[in-house]
């Protein structure tokens, strides 16, 4: 487990109540900080210099969260900032706390048990993540899958759950 992982899983335990979005803001969180921290390992490394400038570009922030995703999540923002900004978006994605925001949403909203094993569970929110709301039935990419199986034992093996 690299440093930048166990430091981020650290940050947004520390500041996991302080979150302030808008009046948007997550009350009901289905994915864990662990699930979040690795889901965010096996997606970008937690690579929080990858941001991006421009919604066209692609993917943003650690999430590597896109335009449409962060519309299906709800359109969450920075203090207060109105969701039809022209940086909003860009905003949002690249701040960690916003973004795992977004990620809790889009779960909320599309929250199904995607791997058919009878639970809801971080795989579950790993898939829909990396494949969407409609195909997180398909064959997860290697890199991903192993890079997120890899961060949960890790976990799992200092008995974090």
């Amino acid at each position: 487990m690299s440093f930048v992982v166990e430091y981020l899983l650290c940050l947004l335990l520390a500041v996991s109540p302080l979150w302030v979005q808008s009046e948007d803001d997550v009350l009901d969180k289905p994915v864990t900080e662990l699930c979040l921290t690795c889901i965010c390992e096996a997606i970008s490394g937690c690579n929080a210099t990858r941001i991006c400038t421009n919604p066209e570009k692609g993917a943003c922030g650690i999430f590597r969260i896109t335009w449409g995703y962060w519309v299906d999540a709800g359109k969450l923002t920075l203090d207060g900032e109105h969701p039809d900004a022209e940086l909003a978006f860009i905003n949002c994605a690249n701040d960690p706390h916003c973004a795992a925001n977004v990620v809790q949403n889009y779960m909320k909203k599309f929250n199904q048990d995607c791997n058919e094993d009878g639970e809801m569970d971080c795989h579950d929110y790993a898939r829909i993540h990396k494949l969407g709301a409609y195909g997180c039935q398909a064959d997860l990419p290697y890199n991903y899958q192993s890079t997120f199986e890899e961060c949960i034992e890790n976990y799992e093996d200092q008995g974090i759950e």
